[in-house]
């Protein structure tokens, strides 16, 4: 039922068992607390945790049944990419390959730029120190790529039990400190700093990354690794996320929630996790925090850059993008080139405050999650379960009814993070989605795509020198946007959003 492909055979197969899988997921998905404390005086401290409690079960319980379905069925190079081709063909599966790759080609230089501010708190770098050290920091972990995914896996296992250690000390000194009711005041209604629309995008941001472990499944030797694997790190992410935040707020000063900031505890008048570990281990807390908030986004950015770097190379191998991008490195058959280009893009983004590069690649991200569970219903119809079973493969629990669950969650609640965001955003947001058709045109005629390799099932229509039925397509995106626009229009004008 998998695909096949040219250059993706010559990628190195690597024994990753589930629990190696578990840990890269934790880095993708989470690595940490860090990003909550912008939640609390958004939302208030009830709401933040009542937050973080639900959105594991309509938010990313769905998105990981989906991921691990369609991954148990197809598992190969490409992920998103690889099963939009699959189940819509060449123009939708082009559409998904480059919004993915867009998204974490963005988004891996918030990583940086968060360490390098953590850094900053300990050693005053400015100007060209700041930007040499970044370069250090991404180079260390471009030599951890080139190696291969095994070498991955090892650095972020390491990494995600400091990490998880860290926050286990929080949230044991935190309910052992317990003075006051962590979700009073229940909601910030009213306050300078409430905010719901943006504590809801944050929520989903922290929640974000299961698809993103599917990019490399091609060089996972078990099959069944990476559902196990997603069912794991679904409740461990959340837990992770649930007890140190709710133990933080019970053992600080009553009435401190409005001061939580990412920096909170680290810079005079300000609250956060690291307040924790200074009020009740002295100074030397705040520097074990800021050591390990170092460790987690650097643990991030090891595994995005793993995963981003595919991204291209599928379309490379499709002739849907540069083939340059389809030479794999001749030691250790990874692909070098991808690597190297988001290492380069990574140091560019880094250089942008961590709120600007969240808003560039959320409207991204967000369409993929809209895709995926699209593309989980045609596949499901396409390969019916009664096969899969057979062999063992991981099916969405609950018939129909689980099937839909995790298919409409993710998409309405992806579409109302769009247009709760205002009119402006979806406008900038559609430009930036726009630029998929622009370069499916482009590349197609460049260099022919899916019917270099297959002309019977992808024949080029000779006129337009796309695929056929492929300007019918771009005007159904175009309608579809249109609509997207419109409705922000109408809830622009009732001020709603």
């Amino acid at each position: 039922m998998a695909e096949e492909y040219r250059g993706v055979k010559a990628l190195r197969k690597r024994d990753i068992k589930p629990l190696g899988i578990t840990f890269m997921l934790y880095c993708l998905v989470s690595a940490g607390c860090f990003g909550i404390e912008e939640m609390i005086p958004a939302a208030g401290p009830g709401f933040t945790l009542i937050l973080l409690i639900v959105f594991p079960i309509i938010w990313s319980l769905p998105i990981s049944n989906c991921v691990a379905e369609c991954s148990a069925l197809m598992p190969v190079e490409g992920g998103v990419y690889t099963w939009a081709k699959k189940a819509f063909g060449e123009f939708w599966g082009f559409l998904a390959g480059w919004w993915s790759a867009i998204d974490e080609y963005i988004s891996t230089g918030t990583y940086i730029a968060l360490m390098a501010a953590y850094t900053s708190q300990i050693f005053a770098f400015e100007g060209w120190e700041a930007f040499l050290f970044k370069a250090a920091v991404i180079l260390i972990f471009t030599l951890v790529n080139l190696v291969g995914i095994k070498s991955v896996e090892r650095s972020s296992d390491v990494m995600s039990v400091i990490v998880l250690l860290m926050f286990a000390v929080i949230a044991v000194i935190g309910f052992v400190n317990w003075q006051t009711d962590p979700f009073e005041p229940m909601t910030a209604f009213g306050t300078e700093t409430g905010d719901l629309g943006s504590a809801i995008f944050l929520c989903m941001w922290m929640y974000c990354g299961y698809e993103s472990i599917s990019t490399i499944a091609g060089e996972v030797k078990d099959r069944r690794a990476i559902p196990k694997g997603l069912m794991i790190a679904l409740p461990l992410v959340a837990i992770s996320y649930i007890l140190p935040t709710m133990a933080a707020i019970a053992c600080l000063p009553e009435g401190s929630w409005e001061l939580w900031a990412v920096d909170g505890g680290l810079v005079e008048g300000t609250i956060g996790y690291a307040s924790v570990l200074n009020t009740y281990l002295g100074s030397l807390g705040s520097y074990i925090f800021l050591g390990v908030a170092i460790i987690s986004n650097c643990s991030i950015f090891n595994v995005y850059l793993a995963s981003g770097s595919r991204r291209f190379f599928m379309l490379a191998d499709d002739n849907l993008f540069t083939p340059k991008f389809q030479v794999l490195h001749k030691k250790y058959r990874t692909p070098h080139v991808g690597i190297i280009s988001l290492a380069i893009v990574s140091l560019l983004f880094a250089q942008f405050e961590f709120a600007t590069i969240v808003e560039l690649e959320m409207a991204f991200l967000l369409v993929i999650y809209i895709f995926t569970g699209l593309i989980t219903v045609k596949l499901r119809k396409m390969y019916p379960i009664e096969d899969r079973k057979k062999d063992k493969l991981y099916v969405i629990p609950g018939g129909k009814f689980g099937l839909y669950f995790s298919m409409l969650l993710p998409i309405l609640l992806s579409l109302a993070a769009l247009w709760i965001n205002g009119l402006e955003y979806m406008i900038y947001a559609v430009i930036g989605l726009s630029t998929g058709p622009l370069f499916y045109v482009i590349f197609k005629r460049r260099y022919g795509g899916l019917t270099v390799n297959d002309p019977e099932n992808y024949p080029i229509d000779p006129k337009t020198k796309l695929g056929v039925g492929d300007g019918k397509r771009i005007g159904q995106f175009f309608m579809m946007a249109g609509g997207v626009l419109a409705v922000s229009a109408i809830l622009a004008l009732l001020g709603i959003a």
